[in-house]
């Protein structure tokens, strides 16, 4: 049965204390592909792993728009009124990007190593149903004190609160009829792994989490069906073994036919993050959209979903596709320097696009974030020159803290310029590193013709980065050399005129490729 839910797609990463940085780069790298979530797996005991909720507020720090779950809390663990305030502090931070994957404890031998009660699997059913109820209460300012009176869990006039910035999802990971019974009844979401609940599986659980959510006076469509995957790109022929186009149509079969929308895939390695996102996520959404839309009979199998290709129209027709309608930013044609640092009567050009083609929405989009992520830097160096202009012209005020310290306004604007110059070069580098590591070498992959395009770009780069380097040159000659506001005004004006230039370059020769190649 298809719920209706909007699709999502997420990656489920190991905490690995190893290697703390790997682990913050795969989450900022599943933000910069475009899925949806971070998820991170929750065993306190495990002394290999860092702490799951440390590391979520980490990652929750470095990206801007990535959710963060854990997959799932252990409650026996983290008592449910603190971890409730965890959730809504770190929710409340973050703009409301984090929900809350919950589980009554799976390992009790190493809970109770670890100091926390070892429970039975009724009394561990038991006291999660109480440590829900506690977590709502603590979020629920509208009433009086929190009072809770449990056998494994009591709250006995707490003050509630914070709320969370948004109603925060809490997420069971259930298995056994009595697990499922409780999601039906009180869960927002139900959050299994493919490895102890197989596809074949999924539809008497999720029957008898319907059972309970109508007993209980809930739509079953109230429970968001998630699902924690994993699976090769290598052509084996089981669940997810096998060509991408293999992975969308048996988990747009998953949608379908028993309500998953959230599919969250179990890995460690940054490439098949990148195919799942560029290839899988885009796909599925296609299939069940166009099922959506035209009204599709809703698939009577019971089999178990099948391990060969589902032949589906739906990808094959494209729908939604329209001719290419992003517009690159032009360069503006104004130089403020006075010098060239390259011919760009020279810039080689990409292939003319097949006047032919169609678009899908995703495509032109994969196109389109070229243009804002560019957007974004030019508005930036824009915030850059003027704060410069008035640091310059003896405008910026210092910090409240010092601003009876006089005779020290003109150290503290050197101070708040270099510190946003920094950032901002900071940013452009990151921007650029990225396309050299990752795109440029795709899109090499995918289309030799690119190549000479590809080439000038990443000669541009090293040029830009000289010119970066000349900022901070200039920086330190702003604070120590009487000629420094000239000389900082000028780096920042070859920085203009060199960046503009190739921006615009780069979006009039790979907006169009990027939405045929994808950028992965």
């Amino acid at each position: 049965m298809d719920y209706g839910h909007s699709l999502e797609f997420g990656t489920f990463l190991t905490p690995g204390a190893a290697a703390p940085d790997r682990v913050l780069a795969l989450a900022a790298l599943t933000e910069q592909v475009g899925l949806d979530l971070v998820a991170v797996q929750d065993h306190p005991y495990n002394s290999r792993f860092l702490d799951t909720w440390t590391l979520l507020s980490v990652i929750a720090a470095r990206t801007t728009r990535v959710r963060v779950a854990p997959d799932v809390a252990n409650l026996p663990l983290r008592p449910p009124a603190v971890l409730a305030r965890s959730v809504a502090s770190l929710d409340l931070l973050t703009g409301g990007r984090v929900e809350l994957g919950l589980g009554a404890g799976g390992f009790a031998d190493a809970i109770a190593a670890f100091g926390g009660r070892r429970l039975s699997p009724r009394e561990s059913v038991d006291a999660l149903r109480e440590g829900i109820a506690v977590i709502r209460a603590v979020w629920d300012e509208s009433g009086g004190t929190v009072r809770v009176e449990g056998e494994h869990y009591r709250v006995r006039g707490a003050h509630p609160g914070p709320a969370p910035a948004h109603p925060v999802g809490i997420w069971v990971g259930a298995y056994k009829p009595r697990m499922l019974a409780l999601t039906g009844e009180l869960a927002d979401g139900w959050l299994p792994s493919a490895p102890y609940a197989p596809p074949d599986q999924l539809g008497a659980m999720n029957a008898a989490i319907d059972e309970a959510a109508a007993a209980a006076g809930r739509d079953p469509g109230a429970v968001r069906r998630l699902y924690n995957v994993t699976g090769t790109f290598a052509s084996g022929g089981g669940f997810l073994d096998g060509p991408a186009q293999v992975w969308a149509e048996q988990l747009a079969e998953l949608a379908l036919e028993h309500g998953t929308s959230s599919f969250v895939l179990m890995t460690d390695d940054a490439d098949t993050i990148r195919r799942y996102a560029a290839e899988v996520a885009p796909a599925v959404t296609e299939i069940v959209e166009a099922h959506r839309a035209g009204g599709a009979a809703e698939p009577t199998r019971t089999e178990p979903v099948r391990t060969e290709p589902v032949r589906t129209e739906p990808v094959r027709a494209r729908p939604g596709a329209t001719p290419f309608a992003v517009v690159p930013t032009p360069d503006p044609g104004l130089r403020l320097s006075g010098e060239q640092l390259w011919d760009e009567e020279a810039r080689p050009h990409a292939p003319a696009p097949d006047a032919d083609r169609l678009y899908t929405p995703h495509e032109q989009a994969s196109g389109r974030h070229l243009v804002d992520v560019h957007d974004h830097l030019r508005s930036e160096l824009e915030q850059l020159r003027e704060i410069v202009a008035e640091v310059i012209a003896g405008g910026i005020e210092p910090h409240s803290a010092r601003s009876q310290i006089q005779t020290m306004t003109v150290r503290q604007n050197n101070w708040t310029a270099g510190v946003y110059c920094a950032q901002y070069c900071r940013v452009v580098t990151t921007h650029h590193s990225l396309e050299d590591a990752s795109v440029f070498p795709h899109l090499r992959r995918a289309d030799e013709a690119l190549g000479p395009v590809l080439d000038r770009l990443e000669a541009e780069h090293l040029v830009i980065h000289d010119v970066l380097e000349g900022v901070d040159r200039a920086l330190v000659a702003f604070v120590s050399d009487p000629d420094g506001p000239a000389r900082l005004q000028h780096a920042l004006d070859v920085l203009t005129d060199a960046l503009l230039s190739h921006l615009s370059y780069e979006e009039r020769e790979l907006v169009e490729p990027l939405a045929r190649l994808g950028f992965y």
